[in-house]
């Protein structure tokens, strides 16, 4: 997630677009539908991160994380802020990668080190103050 990609203005909201849908599928496809998106405080770092802060029908709240990463969500609860949001996605991971090191089965054992690259990537954007300055 460290590589350097140059888009245009134009391809960069595309891509926003584009995550957008792949997080409001996402739901859907766990029997949750979108009511709407507070956008103010959703993040996106193009092509890699897109993080949103989304409502379903019945005003239940969830953080998505979608890009160039597995596709995940949380409740509101576990952060006040997209960045927060990001370092609880980043330990999830590393938890989840934990026990799938335990498996017997390569591909869970693969999977396991795609989360790991994946949650210190997410470590390192959390890190960087550079990125969360207004």
């Amino acid at each position: 997630m460290t590589q350097e990609v140059a888009m245009t203005t134009q391809e960069q909201q595309q891509w926003i677009k584009d995550q957008y849908q792949v997080a409001t599928k996402y739901l859907a496809e766990k029997g949750l539908v979108t009511q709407s998106v507070t956008a103010e405080e959703s993040r996106y770092l193009t092509p890699m991160i897109a993080i949103w802060k989304l409502t379903v029908t019945g005003g239940s709240k969830y953080w998505v994380i979608c890009g160039d990463l597995p596709t995940d969500h949380s409740s509101i609860d576990v952060a006040t802020t997209a960045r927060d949001a990001l370092k609880h996605f980043s330990l999830k991971w590393q938890l989840q990668a934990e026990n799938l090191l335990q498996s017997d089965n390569n591909a869970q054992k693969n999977f396991a080190g795609f989360l790991i690259s994946r949650a210190e990537g997410l470590y390192q954007v959390c890190d960087n103050e550079s990125l969360w300055q207004a």
